[in-house]
């Protein structure tokens, strides 16, 4: 028997300490590169985006892909990517821990719009506001003193 999954997931993590080190000139290439990343992995993204402090993945995982490592793998290799290539000159990293939240395919196209338009939202919002948002939306318990 074949395996079949329809997962959607959001992906949301920001650069250490929440800098806003991601200028806008290069982000293309972080999320090309992050996209090639994902490819490999066999992950269909959806939609990539951020701002200067954060960015969202929207993004299917491959059945054989753990979540966690695929996390992992993108936070390591964008940051050699971002320091090998001077893309980011004031990024120091990203933080540690991620945002992960499940989306029915029906929601798809409303998600792919939210992520495609984070420039025009992060003009009235934080990243710390639409995080909670997201924790709160998703019935996610925190603790305040993990977002800094």
């Amino acid at each position: 028997m074949s395996t079949y999954t329809q997962i959607l997931y959001q992906v949301v993590f920001a650069t250490k300490n929440h800098e806003r080190s991601l200028t806008a000139s290069n982000r293309p290439e972080l999320f090309k590169y992050i996209s090639g990343i994902l490819n490999n992995k066999k992950c269909h993204l959806y939609r990539i985006n951020g701002v200067e402090d954060h960015i969202h993945i929207i993004t299917h995982l491959h059945p054989s892909v753990s979540l966690a490592s695929l996390v992992k793998d993108i936070k390591i290799a964008s940051s050699e990517h971002i320091k090998r290539n001077a893309l980011f000159t004031n990024f120091r990293g990203w933080q540690d821990g991620y945002g992960a939240f499940t989306y029915s395919i029906r929601e798809k196209d409303r998600l792919i719009e939210y992520v495609k338009n984070q420039e025009e939202h992060h003009r009235t919002k934080s990243f710390r506001e639409e995080y909670i948002e997201l924790l709160k939306e998703h019935g996610v318990e925190y603790d305040e003193k993990y977002l800094l």
